[in-house]
């Protein structure tokens, strides 16, 4: 069946795959990766035959990736994050190729191996973390935003490693190219931005003026597809043609259609790009060579991540940050194994550091949905061993406060919280990190504590021994783990309640002994809900079992773990904690 066949064998292999990672409660593209390295080529059984194939459908799925990066975030979301994207990330390119060229060296390879292997492991995997960061809920957060922007600018320095790298050995005809390659580039993206104002917008329009869900579908996918496509034919990455056809379309007002209609196309082809690196995988290379791999693995793990963690540092983001971006990102990214291909190709790498190359970037992708989890206790143990909590400029406001509420961040819930509470009597204090945040709090009249609610001087300092109640408003599950954790040590016996952005957060703050705990989309959406059925007719009463029955019926499958956590009223879970499955849009 050719291709075909091929593809029917992925998918049972990535269903069954998944499935089983879903049930250890692994991240799903484990179990991609393990699929695919059991109907490779270099093991029994069932086995894909047209590899080369495979390896352009996995092609397809990065760019359509990419292609729903740019609806999301757009340059106006990215503008925030410009000083690291733009001078932190060229210098931990150079600082970590730097690294991986010494790692080559430790092993005795040819210095172009060397160079090659460190410009390759600089590199991370847009992929994994995009996807990661989705599946846990993140894409909104200030880390996946500084991720995001890095990523883009390690995309964008592909394509001089691809001119470069080849040309090693003829350097001015390299850098003549590399002239020529920064001109056009040039020239590409102030055309797609001048269509993307103008053109795309009416084009768009045109075609969803016909009614036709299928064109409106395939005109998405040909505008994503065809742009890489032209990008592809002027020596630049298809990725990145792609993305930036993303980053266009995303100024229109189709741009949340098109997200949706290609979201189920997007993760049909990812998961065939992730089985395609378990089938890089040859179990006979890894054992023969582990010692070697293993080494490189652990080397590139410290390093990497102590790179990025510092420069995410210096760029001013503190906390958890640097850790969370330091162990999602050290990871080798998939342009390695186009890189190395055209090096093996073009005899600059021999077989052995081309299979290295290779095999390395496949265990640190496999390994990064393990090491990201650790941001949280790495953090929380830093924080302890050797925090320090900088001195504040202003009395500390709980020492004068009883049986006051505390309310933890101060946006856009926190506000709309903290005004709500004081008018019902008690003294509410606000702790928050962001200091013009904290700085409106003071001025609309709050007792304010401005710094990081994780630390426990800050959190002695709100006086939580004499508080009533805690609510906890940061949308980032990171950070409100930690601080949540932080407070139950403290205080076991207070009552918290808490702001969940997805399910997997809402498990998390369930384990620690929530009070109870909602997601504020969801909520809104049982609202008009509610008031939908009063307006086809239904009575309250009617309407209001039909909504008690929703919740049950979303929040079955933690209800029996949430009865067996302590602390939790059940009845407060059936009216707060419905979370919806983790979206990405």
């Amino acid at each position: 069946m050719g291709i075909a066949g091929d593809i029917a064998i992925i998918t049972v292999a990535a269903l069954l795959g998944g499935l089983l990672a879903h049930r250890l409660r692994l991240p799903v593209l484990l179990g991609y990766i393990v699929a695919g390295i059991a109907v490779g080529p270099n093991t029994g059984g069932p086995t894909v035959v047209h590899f080369e194939d495979v390896e352009v459908l996995a092609d397809i799925g990065v760019a359509l990736l990419l292609f729903t990066v740019g609806l999301e975030f757009p340059v106006e979301r990215l503008a925030p994050v410009r000083r690291i994207a733009l001078i932190g990330t060229p210098i931990q390119l150079l600082v970590s190729a730097g690294f991986g060229f010494g790692l080559g060296q430790v092993l005795g390879w040819d210095w172009h191996s060397c160079l090659w292997f460190g410009c390759l492991s600089s590199v991370s995997s847009t992929m994994v973390v995009l996807k990661l960061l989705a599946d846990r809920g993140l894409t909104g957060t200030l880390s996946s935003r500084v991720m995001t922007a890095i990523l883009i600018i390690q995309d964008l320095a592909i394509i001089p490693m691809l001119i470069l790298l080849p040309a090693l050995r003829e350097l001015d005809q390299g850098f003549t190219t590399l002239g020529l390659a920064l001109v056009s580039s040039s020239l590409f993206v102030g055309a797609m931005f001048f269509m993307g104002s103008r053109f795309l917008p009416w084009l768009m329009a045109r075609v969803a003026s016909w009614r036709s869900r299928e064109l409106f579908m395939i005109s998405v996918m040909a505008l994503g597809l065809g742009i890489g496509y032209a990008s592809y034919r002027l020596g630049l990455s298809f990725a990145f043609g792609a993305f930036l056809a993303g980053m266009v379309l995303s100024r229109s007002e189709f741009s949340h259609r098109a997200l949706s209609e290609i979201i189920p196309l997007r993760d049909l082809f990812t998961m065939i790009f992730f089985v395609s690196v378990g089938m890089m995988l040859e179990p006979v290379y890894l054992r023969q060579h582990w010692g070697v791999l293993l080494f490189l693995v652990l080397a590139l793990f410290l390093g990497k991540a102590l790179v990025f963690g510092a420069i995410t540092r210096i760029f001013g983001y503190v906390n958890i940050m640097p850790a969370a971006v330091g162990l999602s990102m050290f990871q080798v990214g998939e342009f390695a194994f186009v890189l190395a291909r055209v090096g093996y190709v073009g005899q600059n790498l021999s077989a052995d550091v081309y299979l290295t190359i290779l095999s390395v970037a496949a265990l640190t992708m496999a390994l990064t949905p393990f090491t990201a989890g650790l941001a949280a206790p790495l953090y929380g143990w830093w924080r302890r061993s050797f925090g320090r909590v900088p001195p504040a400029s202003f009395e500390n406001p709980g020492e004068a406060l009883t049986s006051h509420l505390v309310v933890i961040g101060y946006g856009r819930v926190g506000r709309f919280l903290a005004s709500a509470l004081r008018e019902e009597g008690p003294g509410v204090l606000v702790l928050e990190e962001n200091p013009d945040r904290a700085r409106a709090a003071r001025q609309s009249g709050y007792a304010v504590i401005a710094g990081d609610a994780s630390s426990e001087v800050l959190l002695e300092a709100a006086a939580l021994d004499r508080a009533r109640l805690v609510v906890l408003t940061i949308p980032d599950p990171l950070n409100s783990l930690l601080t949540l954790q932080r407070i139950r040590h403290l205080h076991p016996e207070l009552k918290v309640l808490a702001r969940a952005s997805c399910i997997e957060h809402m498990e998390e703050l369930a384990r620690h002994g929530v009070e109870a705990a909602f997601v504020p989309e969801l909520e809104a959406g049982l609202e008009l809900l509610y008031e939908a059925l009063i307006e086809i007719g239904r009575t309250a009463q009617d309407a209001q079992e039909l909504l008690h029955q929703v919740r049950r019926q979303h929040y079955a499958p933690m209800l029996r773990e949430a009865e067996e956590v302590d602390g939790i009223r059940l009845q407060a879970i059936h009216r707060y904690e419905v979370p919806p499955p983790c979206e990405t849009n």
